[in-house]
């Protein structure tokens, strides 16, 4: 739709030229309005001529649809709304003619391709290998697997990587935890260490280090077998998480060490070619970055005076070597408390020479578990947050997943387990994969009506003016904005805005489907214009949730 509206006015232009000489042709947006009432599209192209042509848009707007109106294959109205703003409404041929493009199932109309073959790298979840995923995580692994599958849709070149820290105070307190838990298995008495991990967790972790190690440990000092502990520990958490995820449906292409960053030198390295354009320097015996050079609200300490590097040292090294692999783009999902981390990082890549356009940051809002409109306890294993998994046992991960998307991830998110356990319109994603399994019951039902065993593709010869009321239209109308909400979350790394389009389309069939019979047993022809409409819905349904990484089912 957009691009046949882009390529309409162009063509308008190209002929105006020799009359306006006009060189080259603005930037002009073409959008669905906010009201049916001013149309399928709007372009501001005429707003957009008046300065360049020095006339008011209103006049540039009347000659530009004074030629417009004579295509009348493509558009049954153009007319001038406001102070110059094109609106166009579709014929009726253009839309049975998308109609069967769908039906063709055509994937260049689907999934317009905007990617060009680009590299992008997706790097999400990343959670500290020390404790269960949570749903906060879960969010965070929803939205980086939609924008990951988005992305690849659209053409673009997509790896996912997850970043493991496991280095730093963190996995050595896990390693300290599941210690002292591991000694207490052994009738011994020692103190868990100050900040350490009290789930429930952490003794099965312990109990698993008894039954593979045996008593090796005992007797031992933490500072002798300390970080022996504390890698092994961290290896059987990842193990977790790593299952956890594939349980959710992700998987990652890369699982980048950040200890590897340090064993195989890049921190040092990197750190050293700052120093050398005096991007680092020392103060008060710490070493710290430059970043208020290129935005951020102060300079940051890389080195401690101890010798001891920060987390921030790490980062430097490793975002450095993600552009160093040769990515048109990488995009990192944090949770939204790191908002503050996103300039200094930014900083970084301008202090290698990158450009900060290619780095993007998705911050992801705290997600409130409820259970009938109240909070939800806190995790007997995880002991003070709800791990991901035990959301996942009690409601599934294609409903999970769905819920996290149904709002902006940089918006605070209610999620009610109840409601999600329901069969009704008030669970969204229920709603959305009903309409889908609805659509393949009338193909079941169709040889007991008389119909015989319809082949899908048969379908696309069917006389499709038939579907002449307004609600045929208006499902068309529908089907086709799908290309454009596609288009757009790509565009924006919004992949919710599938989300909202498959609701609005689930809604909208089942309405169709309450008023409108489609297999009409008197009218063979009609029924049959009517299941190709049907299977159109469920072909853009099934894309939409192939999108967010859920199931359509056939049966429900």
């Amino acid at each position: 739709m957009r691009e046949t509206v882009r390529k309409s006015v162009l063509a308008a232009l190209e002929d105006l030229g020799d009359e306006w000489a006009l060189g080259e042709v603005p930037a002009f947006e073409v959008e669905v309005p906010r009201s049916d009432a001013h149309g399928d599209m709007a372009c501001n192209v005429a707003m957009q001529l008046a300065r360049p042509l020095r006339q008011s848009p209103r006049k540039i707007a009347e000659r530009i649809t004074g030629l417009l109106g004579q295509s009348s294959d493509l558009y049954a109205a153009v007319e001038i709304a406001g102070p110059g703003f094109i609106n166009f409404r579709f014929s009726s041929a253009f839309w049975y003619h998308s109609l069967g493009r769908i039906l063709g199932e055509d994937p260049t109309f689907l999934r317009p391709q905007t990617g060009g073959g680009k590299r992008v790298q997706v790097e999400f979840v990343s959670a500290n290998p020390t404790g269960p995923l949570h749903i906060g995580h879960g969010r965070g692994a929803a939205l980086g697997l939609a924008l990951s599958n988005l992305l690849e849709a659209a053409g673009y070149q997509v790896e996912r990587e997850f970043y493991v820290n496991d280095a730093g105070r963190q996995v050595r307190l896990l390693g300290l935890s599941v210690f002292a838990r591991y000694q207490e298995l052994l009738g011994e008495r020692v103190s868990m260490p100050e900040d350490g991990y009290h789930g429930e967790y952490v003794r099965d972790i312990a109990q698993r280090l008894l039954d593979e190690k045996g008593e090796r440990y005992r007797g031992l000092e933490s500072e002798e077998c300390g970080q022996e502990v504390a890698d092994w520990a961290c290896g059987v958490m990842l193990d977790e998480i790593r299952m956890d995820l594939e349980a959710f449906g992700v998987r990652f292409d890369t699982w980048k060490s950040e200890k590897e960053l340090y064993t195989n030198n890049a921190v040092q390295e990197a750190l050293s070619n700052l120093r050398k354009s005096d991007r680092v320097y020392t103060h008060e015996a710490a070493s710290w970055f430059r970043s208020s050079l290129f935005g951020d609200e102060k300079d940051r300490v890389v080195v401690k005076a101890n010798g001891e590097f920060t987390y921030f040292a790490s980062d430097i090294a490793y975002h450095k070597d993600k552009l160093d692999r040769g990515y048109d783009a990488i995009i990192d999902i944090w949770g939204a408390d790191h908002h503050g981390y996103v300039p200094r990082v930014s900083a970084v890549l301008q202090a290698f020479g990158y450009d900060k356009s290619k780095f993007q940051v998705l911050l992801v809002q705290i997600v409130n578990l409820l259970r009938g409109g109240e909070p939800v306890k806190m995790s007997k294993r995880a002991g003070d947050f709800i791990t991901l998994k035990e959301v996942v046992d009690e409601v599934g991960a294609d409903t999970t997943k769905f819920i996290f998307l149904t709002r902006r991830s940089d918006s605070h998110l209610d999620f009610d387990i109840e409601v999600a356990r329901e069969q009704s319109p008030e669970n969204p994603v229920y709603y959305v994969q009903y309409a889908h399994a609805r659509i393949n019951s009338i193909f079941r039902q169709a040889p007991a009506k008389g119909f015989g065993k319809i082949e899908k593709a048969s379908l696309r010869e069917s006389n499709l003016t038939r579907l002449n009321e307004a609600e045929d239209i208006g499902m068309i109308r529908m089907l086709c904005r799908y290309p454009l909400v596609f288009e757009d979350a790509a565009r924006t790394h919004e992949p919710h805005r599938i989300t909202f389009y498959l609701q609005e389309l689930a809604s909208l069939f089942h309405t169709y489907y309450t008023k409108h019979r489609v297999l009409v047993e008197e009218d063979h022809e009609l029924a049959r214009a009517r299941m190709a409409l049907a299977w159109a819905v469920e072909v853009v349904l099934k894309d939409g949730l192939s999108i967010l990484g859920v199931h359509a089912p056939e049966q429900m």
